[in-house]
């Protein structure tokens, strides 16, 4: 071992020396293994932050995420549903409930909302996280008349009152009620990606937890020990049957679906990273490509002093074994540089990614990614470094020692011939992959959302149920906001909605025809939207038919609805739906669903971005809403005005002002432009295709690098040659011929690779493409077009070069 690791310390400490007398080739090698390292290594410190990164609590993989089970998604749960699970099911240690709720909290001039939860007691013991200060809040707390209590987030402690250890048993003012401040969460708990700021007791009523067709809940849990996902799924599917013996006409009961909270959080950014992961390993590829060709070059010229070095008795695999290090040294130092640029380029990614990506801020180069970056070098020596190490070392000798090395290189040929191929195949799964994006992208650009984004500001605004806890007020409040609104300077029309498109807000309820026998496995699933004011004009949703909610529509009149064209569809294919009654969303005074009548079908909205297609939607108007539907919104409304003037964003004084005037203690929030709202929900394939579009241009660049080097590389070995043809007579036209000929036979070999590999791994970018195949044609053709026209630009310098030889001076000088 001794002799072993003194002949390592003799390579490295030749390697450096190597390096050292030929700087220009280590400063591009090292350089061009930096720009693959380094790439490499900022996708992996998001991949490592965002999906291997373990929740900073104990034993996450046993905390889990439990919905219901409809029609084949996973939905909201019940009060009912999780009582049944809570009271029956044994494979949980911990089940707890919550949903997200804002709260106005007074805080100086203005109020503040504040994103909070309501939960369960037990909320905080499925994490086993402690508080940081004070405790969390007891059984008797969350128990309806309990105290009003609240425990903050560390972040919320810190902003709002810097972070004051007295905080502890303090009064703070939320939605007009005093809550008393009982503790601080740990910082690790803010880590968790949750979006929630405070807690309070959810304090269900005994009537809650038996109601099973009220969907609003999140339930989350820990499993016991030893018990697995799938025991808890087929207990959960066991209590879901025993429930449904026992209240047969109970049509809301339904199967619990656990999923893990890490996955359940990742969601499908898990496969967005991954896909990029990979894109970036191909430029790691392509770089490790262009500096095997330069090793091969310089081996070439080194080709005497390895013969000699043979001839002299050291054995072969010492040769390699020397020359692998010399590449190592290489390499290590392109990680250095490559950790270099991933500093830089980590918060520059971080900061330009779009909203929703969870956990991205925690990106950073930890012990992790540096170690993740010395493999990637450690690899990176190997691939680019062993087949030139016995490519040089090729029993060649009376040749080598000879000829001085110069004819050495020629049996290289075939092995560059087929490094070039490489690296055209990879590039051009590159290319098209991003060339798919592209056109994805363009095709989305197409898409009509259904509305008219352009002139409209929309803002948030949620009451607090304790000054407003009749649904009567509630209407009269959201009424005056858009009277008040309608009647600014500047203002073309104003109105309001409870589910505006391009968000995340809004309630589903399923809808049933009259006539048909309600099954929860077969109604229509309809998006709920509430409105008020001249919403449809607002937003420029046309009309098709019948006509739109009046202020004649109250509650003491017939209750009506309208339909987008999907939901008519569905619910009466092939028919007119007009003048139809639907059942939906409460109950009547026979406690049978009510009927709504069908007065208008309205254009479809893709309500959940372009590359969304429309779901089923049925519009209420605000004064006939039910009253508990105000529960399920928590009383919020997006407030929508149509400017007079082209830049919607200067509403926003007049939009704040209309609120003020009607409450001045509800804030705004969620204040944007439609056109923003829509651009938001295009953010995330818009990164994605910037990041393949940039990769996808780099791996061009090292690909058009690789073919011009090799190719200025074999004109120069073969100077002799084409001087003694062009001294017999050969034009430079034939000259420039042969050689791009020469360079572009590898390349058209790359293209056949590249084009299979491409159309095999384009399929995972299924979920991305958009109204094209993952094997269009036309990208596949303009990619190929665009790699070849760079290769022949890449050939063609080298190729002219060789045109212009002087055989005189070539042929004296050699």
């Amino acid at each position: 071992m001794t002799r072993w690791l003194d002949g390592l310390r003799a390579d490295a400490r030749h390697a450096v020396r190597q390096l050292l007398a030929t700087p220009t080739f280590t400063l591009v090698a090292a350089a061009t293994l930096a720009i693959g390292i380094g790439a490499t290594t900022t996708i992996f410190s998001v991949v490592n932050a965002v999906i291997l990164q373990p929740l900073p609590f104990a034993d996450p993989e046993r905390v889990v995420i439990v919905g219901e089970d409809l029609q084949g998604q996973t939905v909201s749960v019940s009060g009912g549903n999780f009582n049944d699970w809570r009271s029956r099911a044994r494979s949980f240690t911990e089940l707890a409930a919550f949903h997200l709720s804002s709260f106005n909290l007074a805080s100086g001039d203005a109020p503040e909302r504040v994103l909070g939860a309501r939960t369960t007691h037990n909320f905080f013991a499925v994490f086993g996280l402690p508080v940081a200060l004070g405790r969390t809040y007891t059984a008797d707390e969350d128990r309806p008349g309990g105290e009003d209590v609240v425990v903050l987030s560390d972040r919320l402690w810190r902003r709002q009152f810097a972070a004051a250890p007295g905080v502890i048993g303090t009064r703070i003012r939320m939605d007009g009620r005093n809550y008393t401040v009982i503790g601080v969460m740990s910082p690790v708990f803010d880590r968790m990606a949750r979006p929630e700021e405070l807690w309070v007791p959810v304090a269900f009523t005994p009537e809650r937890l038996a109601e099973h067709d009220e969907h609003f809940l999140e339930a989350i849990g820990r499993l016991a020990p030893g018990v697995s996902l799938q025991q808890a799924s087929a207990e959960l599917e066991a209590v879901f049957r025993q429930v449904q013996t026992e209240l047969p006409d109970e049509t809301q009961v339904r199967r619990g679906v656990p999923t893990t909270l890490l996955s359940q959080l990742v969601g499908d950014v898990r496969q967005r990273l991954l896909v990029l992961f990979g894109a970036v390993t191909f430029v790691l590829l392509l770089a490790c490509g262009n500096v095997a060709h330069l090793l091969l070059a310089r081996s070439g010229l080194r080709a005497h002093e390895i013969a000699v070095r043979g001839a002299l008795g050291a054995r072969r695999s010492r040769i390699v074994r020397q020359l692998l290090t010399e590449t190592l040294a290489l390499a290590l130092l392109g990680g250095i540089l490559g950790i270099v640029m991933a500093y830089a380029a980590i918060p520059v990614l971080v900061g330009t990614s779009p909203e929703g990506v969870p956990r991205l801020d925690a990106a950073g180069v930890d012990a992790r990614v540096l170690a993740f970056a010395l493999l990637a070098s450690v690899l990176s020596a190997l691939i680019a470094g062993l087949v030139p190490a016995i490519a040089a070392t090729r029993p060649d000798l009376r040749s080598a020692i000879g000829e001085g090395g110069r004819n050495a290189s020629r049996p290289r040929e075939r092995l560059r011939f087929v490094l070039i191929a490489g690296e055209v195949g990879v590039a051009l799964v590159l290319l098209a992959g991003a060339g798919l994006l592209v056109r994805s992208a363009l095709r989305l650009q197409e898409v009509d959302p259904g509305f008219d984004a352009r002139g409209v500001l929309s803002a948030r605004v949620t009451l607090p149920a304790t000054s407003y806890e009749q649904a009567e007020q509630v209407v009269r409040t959201f009424d005056e906001i858009v009277r008040t609104l309608s009647a600014q300077t500047g203002v073309a029309a104003a109105a309001v909605t409870s589910n505006a498109p391009m968000g995340d807000e809004g309630n589903s309820n399923g809808l049933v025809p009259e006539g048909k026998v309600f099954d929860p496995n077969d109604f229509v699933l309809g998006q709920l939207a509430m409105i008020g004011g001249d919403y449809l004009g607002v937003m420029r949703i046309p009309l098709l038919a019948g006509r739109a909610f009046t202020g004649a529509d109250r509650r003491d009149t017939p209750l009506v609805m309208l339909l987008n064209e999907t939901a008519a569809r569905q619910l009466f294919p092939g028919e007119d739906a007009l003048g139809k009654r639907v059942a939906c969303c409460e109950s009547g005074p026979d406690g049978a669903q009510s009927l709504k009548q069908i007065v208008g079908i309205v254009g479809d909205v893709r309500a959940q971005g372009l590359q969304a297609e429309p779901q089923p939607q049925f519009y209420l108007p605000m004064a006939q809403a039910p009253p508990v539907a105000w529960t399920w919104i928590q009383r919020s409304m997006t407030v929508v005005a149509r400017g007079r003037a082209i830049d919607p964003a200067a509403l926003t004084g007049a939009l704040r002002a209309a609120v003020q005037d009607v409450d001045p203690s509800v804030p705004l929030y969620y204040v944007a432009t439609m056109e923003q709202r829509l651009a938001a929900t295009l953010a995330p394939r818009r990164f994605n295709t910037a990041l393949m579009l940039g990769l996808g241009a780099v791996g061009l660049l090292l690909a058009s690098i690789g073919i011009y080097g090799v190719i200025s590389y074999v004109v120069t070995q073969r100077q002799r040659e084409i001087a003694i043809r062009v001294a017999l007579g050969a034009p430079g036209r034939k000259v420039v011929g042969m050689v791009i000929a020469q360079g572009m036979r590898p390349v058209l070999l790359g293209v056949v690779l590249g084009t299979a590999g491409a159309l095999a791994a384009s399929q995972v970018l299924t979920s991305y493409v958009f109204r094209i195949t993952t094997r269009d044609p036309v990208t596949l053709a303009a990619v190929i077009a665009l790699l070849v026209a760079a290769a022949l630009g890449a050939t063609a310098i080298p190729a002219r070069r060789a045109a212009k030889v002087d055989p005189a001076r070539t042929l004296t000088s050699t």
